[in-house]
């Protein structure tokens, strides 16, 4: 009997046809036997307020992201660039995520992105991993 590695995943784009969904899908369906990506969805999350983050008041999209990263094993980043950088988005999914301990706290976590661009995302993701 093998564990099941699961990965919660987002795409930091809203964007319906966005290449990074695309390429999250890809990632969902060709996971290897023993892993599940689970992919969580970000339309709903409102931009991040402190004021807002209330564990008596916790906003529904907020603890789904939240419970989501941290009942998985690890994370999965899938984001475009955008202007050189971290999209709004992703950055927002992970001030969110970060406020509340135990969430992010030695989380494996994957970078992954899809461009039209001749850089890719390399930059998004240096960016990221800093």
């Amino acid at each position: 009997m093998t564990d099941t590695i699961t990965i919660a995943a987002f795409a930091g784009s809203l964007r319906k046809g966005s290449y990074n969904r695309m390429l999250l899908n890809a990632a969902v369906k060709l996971a290897p036997s023993g892993v599940r990506v689970v992919p969580f969805d970000i339309d709903d999350v409102p931009l991040f307020n402190a004021d807002l983050d209330s564990d008596e008041n916790l906003l529904p999209p907020v603890k789904r992201l939240r419970d989501a990263i941290r009942a998985a094993d690890a994370l999965l980043i899938v984001s475009p660039e955008y202007n050189w950088s971290i999209p709004a988005v992703t950055k927002n999914v992970l001030d969110w995520a970060s406020r509340e301990d135990g969430v992010l706290e030695n989380k494996p976590t994957a970078i992954m992105g899809a461009s039209t661009g001749g850089f890719g995302t390399v930059r998004m993701q240096v960016a990221l991993r800093t």
